[in-house]
This record gives C-alpha cells, structure tokens and sequence, in this order.
C-alpha cells in the first residue's frame, strides 16, 4: 500500500518525538504503533515497519552517546547478544499474533516498574549495600535481558522501561550509562528482528524511511539531552513518559 505525502511527513515529525522518547525513557512505539495502524497498515506489518526506524534511531543514538564520551562496547555486547536469540524468536511470533489483551497488559507492567523503580530510588537514599556493578547482579541482568529481548522482538513498545528497570535496578547501573547501554542493546537485537520482518514480507520500506528519519534526529537529540542533563532529569521523563503511557493503555481506545 502507498501513503500520501503528507501522512509520510506526519510520520517523520511523530518520529522526532518517538526518538527522543524512546532515548531518553522508552514508550515511542506506543505512538507510532497505533498511527500506522490509524492509516491502514495492518499490524504486523506496521509492527515490521517501526523496526525500520527503531534500528536508525539506535545506531544515531549510540553514535551520539559515544561522541559525548559514554561507551562500554564490551559490556553492551554481552548484553545485547543475551537478547539476541529471545528477539529472533519473539520477532518471530510477531509476525504471526495479534494479541487482544496486550495493551492492558503492557499497562500493567509499566505501573509495576514505575512502583518498583520509585521504591528503588527510596531505598538508594538510605543507602545500597550492593555496589554497581557487582558480579552477582551482573549475572543476573544478562539473565533477565534474554527474556526482555523476547518481549522486544515480539512487540518493542514498551521494551525501553523494561531495559531500564534491568539495567538500573538489577544491575544498579546510573540512568545515563542505562541509556547508552539501552540504545545499544536494542539496535543490535533490532538488526535481527528487522531480517525477520522482511524474511515474512512484513515491512514497508517507504514509511519506513520516513518514520526513521524523524527517530534519528529524536535519538539524536536524546542521546545529547540523556548525557546533558543527567541522571535526575532522566528519572523525571521516566516517571511522566511510564505514567502517561500506562493510562493511555488503560483508558485509552
């Protein structure tokens, strides 16, 4: 199917604010998703086209965290090949399930983090007995970041928090190195997911390019605000993006 022009433009400009969404806390997809839909893209294959965007955007992002001198190339490639075959298999699926009760469901989850992560931030306060880092929870994330994988090859709206609350409550990594860690993560998983999508037929090259165009200059922009700004802001846009999101799901159509 071809878009007008103008729903091409639309798509780039609601990219921007997806970009910088997903950069900066997660949720951009829970945009993007349904406005493909809204112009009659099924959805699987709108799920397929938002890979499209979902890989520039990370691979602008991480060039930008690693031009404000955040990188960790060893740490972020145990991480995202622990994801990589839960998000071949999740892609996968996603390709063939439509799932009726997904969006209450993500809702759920987001409310979960959002009460887990401010309890965490508490408790910080009173002070951590466990150091960053520590092997124990090292292990332990790379063990939850086989599953998150799963969830991001299947469906990606939403893996942005759940990347977080594992990278910054399991393994007790600070909001900005989570950020670049996230967006190196699900940049290399989403190379994989997308050869999937279009091994099945399930993308639209043009949308595509459109929507990614405006993820790369919101990634762009995140990644500069993300390492700016630092770790409180951060924490904000993560409670409002979790809180909106979660009752747009809910309540919303």
């Amino acid at each position: 199917m071809e878009l007008e022009t103008w729903q091409l433009v639309f798509l780039s400009a609601l990219g921007i604010i997806a970009g910088f969404l997903n950069v900066m806390a997660g949720g951009g997809s829970l945009l993007t998703l349904p406005a493909m839909v809204l112009m009659g893209i099924p959805g699987p294959i709108a799920n397929g086209t938002n890979r499209v965007a979902i890989l520039a955007q990370n691979i602008t992002a991480v060039t930008g965290f690693r031009k404000k001198g955040f990188s960790d190339f060893k740490l972020s490639l145990t991480l995202a090949l622990c994801a990589l075959p839960g998000a071949v298999a999740g892609a996968y699926v996603g390709t063939l399930v439509r799932g009726v009760l997904f969006n209450r469901i993500l809702a759920g989850i987001m409310i979960v983090l959002l009460i887990q992560m401010a309890w965490k931030s508490r408790s910080k306060s009173k002070g951590d007995p466990v150091p960053e880092g520590a092997p124990p929870r090292m292990l332990l994330g790379h063990i939850c970041i086989v599953g998150v994988g799963f969830y991001g090859g299947f469906i990606q709206a939403g893996v942005g928090f759940m990347l977080m609350a594992v990278l910054h409550n399991v393994m007790r990594l600070d909001l900005v190195r989570v950020n670049m860690h996230k967006v190196f993560v699900v940049g290399f998983y989403t190379a994989a997911a997308l050869g999937v999508f279009v091994w099945t037929g399930n993308v639209l090259w043009i949308p595509g390019i459109a929507l990614a165009i405006g993820n790369s200059i919101g990634g762009w922009i995140g990644s500069h605000v993300s390492v700016k700004k630092g770790e409180g802001f951060i924490r904000k846009i993560l409670y409002v993006t979790l809180t909106a999101m979660a009752l747009r799901l809910l309540w919303g159509p």
